[in-house]
C-alpha cells in the first residue's frame, strides 16, 4: 500500500484521539479525579493534573470531531464514542504508571508520553476492526513527532508548565 495513504488513514483515525488529548490542557482543572486520594502504595493514583473537567471536555471535544469523521468516512459511531475515551483513559494509565514509579506530575516518561494515548485509541477501537496493523504501526510512527511539535507550541503559548 502506499506510504502517503497509510498516514492519511492513520491521521484520520488517530485524530479524534489527539483532539482528546490535548483539550484537558486547554480546559482541564477543578476536582482530581482521584480526588487526591492515594493507591494502596501511599502514591497519588493519579496526580493533580488528571481532573474530571479536563477528561469530560477532552472527551466532548474527541467525540465532536469523531461525529464529524464518521458523517464524511462513513465510519460507526462507536468509533467517535470509543476511540477518544480510548485516548485519555490510555492517558490516565500513564499517569498511574508515572506515579508508581515515583515520576512527578508533569515529568518525563519517554516513549509513554507520547504513545498513551494513542495506544489507548488503537486498543479501544479494536473491536470495531477499523485500522490493519500497517495503519495501526504508521499511527504510533507518527505521533512521536506531532506530539513533540505540539507540546513545544503549548508551552510557547504558555499553556504547558514543560515543552514535554
Amino acid at each position: 500500500m502506499d506510504i502517503a495513504l497509510l498516514i492519511i488513514q492513520a491521521l484520520i483515525f488517530v485524530f479524534p484521539a489527539y483532539c482528546a488529548n490535548g483539550t484537558p490542557v486547554l480546559a482541564g482543572g477543578g476536582t482530581k479525579i482521584d480526588f487526591g486520594k492515594n493507591f494502596i502504595d501511599g502514591k497519588r493514583l493519579f496526580g493533580n493534573n488528571k481532573t474530571f473537567r479536563g477528561f469530560f471536555f477532552g472527551w466532548v471535544i474527541g467525540f465532536s470531531v469523531g461525529l464529524i469523521e464518521c458523517y464524511f468516512f462513513d465510519v460507526s459511531i462507536l468509533f467517535a464514542v470509543l476511540t477518544p475515551l480510548g485516548a485519555l483513559l490510555g492517558d490516565l494509565f500513564a499517569a498511574f504508571l508515572k506515579r508508581r514509579l515515583n515520576i512527578a506530575p508533569g515529568g518525563k516518561l519517554p516513549i509513554i508520553d507520547q504513545l498513551d494515548f494513542v495506544v489507548g485509541a488503537i486498543f479501544f477501537s479494536l473491536p470495531l476492526s477499523l485500522i490493519n496493523w500497517e495503519v495501526a504501526v504508521i499511527t504510533l510512527l507518527i505521533t512521536p513527532p506531532i506530539h513533540l511539535f505540539t507540546n513545544i507550541c503549548a508551552y510557547k503559548l504558555k499553556l504547558k508548565k514543560h515543552p514535554w
